[in-house]
């Protein structure tokens, strides 16, 4: 199953590798990543796999929503055919 997590928040250092580090912890798959510094906001955007994780979907998410709260950024996770949905006309 893929998904997309998205950070967005003030920049600041480490982002990118905290965010990895709780894939790797989940065994999650980067297959795609995208970012950008909007001012002093980041944003990234990663596709991921999922079909190797190691615990259950409702704690992936909170793992996700957590990390989110340590770094105060915005840390979601959606499953791709949700996010393909939501941004269908």
């Amino acid at each position: 199953m893929k998904a997309v997590i998205t950070v967005i928040g003030r920049d600041t250092v480490g982002v990118v590798a905290k965010v990895s580090a709780v894939c790797a912890e989940l065994n999650i798959n980067i297959e795609d990543v995208t970012q950008s510094i909007l001012q002093e906001m980041f944003c990234m955007i990663m596709l991921v796999d999922l079909s190797r994780v190691n615990v259950a979907p409702d704690a992936v998410r909170d793992r996700f929503e957590t990390l989110g709260r340590e770094m105060g950024m915005q840390v979601t996770l959606t499953r791709q055919e949700v996010f393909d949905a939501m941004h269908k006309i």
